[in-house]
Formats: structure tokens, C-alpha cells, sequence
């Protein structure tokens, strides 16, 4: 049964990305797999204290030779947009500045040391951010995949659109969707594995599961290690395992 490992949005938190690979360093130590992917699910930068040093970080260890994956999220792609000539917006919100405090941009130019300040102006801020941001973490934001699958697991950052097949998903949607994937149960030929919408716990949904447990509002970043369709959270003492949640129409149904 294929293994793979996966980090939910990290948001700017290095010292806990760091801690989610000691956990999947034991876990490997444990099962006696050195090469199962590790599938970091999007969304780098924004809102936490060092963006910078989580880039420093992925990049380090993929040029360590390390089976990591890393996915596009809505936030990357922010980023990468709004560091091109003429500050472009989101395509999927162009009314959203890359800048508001909701987004978190100010934050991520913060550990790059440049002066976001509010007060001074977009175009002073902007060409301080073009100078102060390496041409290598500008590569990677580049390189990122929207999608990857493993064995019976599909991961994504934000979701599927459903009823599409998944080699045709748009990057938008991989990125950005919500409402219309959380709320469809149907079987979508694999177990998407996503991120994006912030959940109180890892949550198994059957035919998904979210990863993002609000690392960027100061809450855990959690790591699983997947089996098949089983699904392991990762902690200090061991696997613990997440099993599907019951739909609430079947709850209904039972109660």
C-alpha cells in the first residue's frame, strides 16, 4: 500500500514546519520507508512571522535531494503576482490587495525587511519588495504544481471542481474553490486531500480531507501520514488515526 506524507497551509511558520518534519522523520524511522512523498499542500507565505525562512526551508531541501512536493495555493500565487512588473492582482480576486492586513501580505514582506507600512506608497513598497525578494524564491513560487497524485490520494491545495475529471481541473479552482466542492459527497476517483478552508482538526470527510488546521491564526500545522484511503494524524507519541466522519444526512439517518 503506497505512503505518503502531507503538511497542511503553513502560512509563514518555519519553527512548525520544522517540527512537522521531525514528526514524519520518526514516522519513516518507524515503518522503515525513506522514500514516500512529502506533500506540502500550499500556501507558504502570509500572516505568520517568516515566510522567508519557510521558502529558505523548501527550497534547502529539495535541492537536498528530499521527496518533497510543493503545491500552489492562493497565497503563493498572491505573492508571485503582485512581485511582477506593474503589481498585478489575483486573477481570481483583483479586488483584494496582495497588501490587506485579511490577506497578509505586509507580513511576508516583513521578513524580507522591507517597510510595508500602510502610510507609504504601493509603488515604493513595491519596488523595495522586486529587490528584496531572491530570484530563487521568485523560481520556486514559479515551479509550483497546482496538483499531485499518489497511489489513491489527490492533493491540491484548495479542492476539485466536481463532476470535472482531475487531470482537467483549472489551477484557479485548485486553489481557490470552496462552497461547491465542501458541499458535494459524491466520489471524485480519488481522496482529495486539500488545505485552504481552516477546520478545527483534520477533518476526514469520505470523500476528502482537510489538512488546514489554522496554522496562520496562530493555531497547529498538522501533518498526516496516508495509506491507501487511511489517514494518520501525526504527533509526538505516534500515529493517531482520523476516520471518516459520518455525513450528516447519515447522522440523521442513525439518530
Amino acid at each position: 500500500m503506497s505512503l505518503s506524507y502531507a503538511i497542511g497551509d503553513i502560512h509563514g511558520q518555519r519553527a512548525r514546519l520544522e517540527a512537522a518534519h521531525a514528526l514524519i522523520a520518526e514516522d519513516r524511522r518507524q515503518v522503515g520507508d525513506t522514500g514516500a512523498p512529502v506533500v506540502h499542500i500550499g500556501d507558504y507565505v502570509d500572516r505568520g512571522p517568516d515566510s522567508r525562512g519557510v521558502l529558505d526551508l523548501l527550497i534547502e531541501g529539495r535541492a537536498a535531494g528530499r521527496p518533497w512536493i510543493c503545491l500552489l495555493g492562493n497565497h503563493d500565487r498572491w505573492m508571485q503576482h503582485f512581485l511582477r512588473p506593474g503589481c498585478e492582482p489575483e486573477p481570481a480576486r483583483p479586488d483584494m490587495l496582495w497588501l490587506e492586513d485579511a490577506v497578509g501580505g505586509r507580513a511576508t514582506l516583513a521578513s524580507y525587511g522591507v517597510d510595508a507600512d500602510p502610510h507609504r506608497a504601493l509603488g515604493a513598497i513595491h519596488a523595495e519588495a522586486r529587490a528584496a525578494v531572491p530570484s530563487a524564491h521568485l523560481d520556486f513560487l514559479a515551479e509550483l504544481l497546482p496538483s499531485f497524485r499518489h497511489g489513491e490520494a489527490f492533493f491540491c491545495h484548495a479542492g476539485i471542481r466536481p463532476g470535472v475529471p482531475l487531470e482537467a481541473q483549472s489551477v484557479t479552482d485548485l486553489i481557490w474553490i470552496r462552497g461547491e466542492f465542501h458541499r458535494d459527497t459524491r466520489e471524485h476517483g480519488a481522496l482529495i486531500v486539500h488545505g485552504h478552508t481552516p477546520v478545527d482538526r483534520v477533518t476526514h470527510f469520505g470523500n476528502r480531507v482537510n489538512l488546514d488546521t489554522g496554522a496562520g491564526y496562530g493555531r497547529p500545522l498538522s501533518v498526516v501520514a496516508i495509506e491507501g484511503r487511511n489517514v494518520y494524524l501525526l504527533t509526538p507519541g505516534g500515529r493517531v488515526p482520523v476516520p471518516p466522519e459520518m455525513p450528516p444526512e447519515a447522522r440523521c439517518e442513525a439518530g
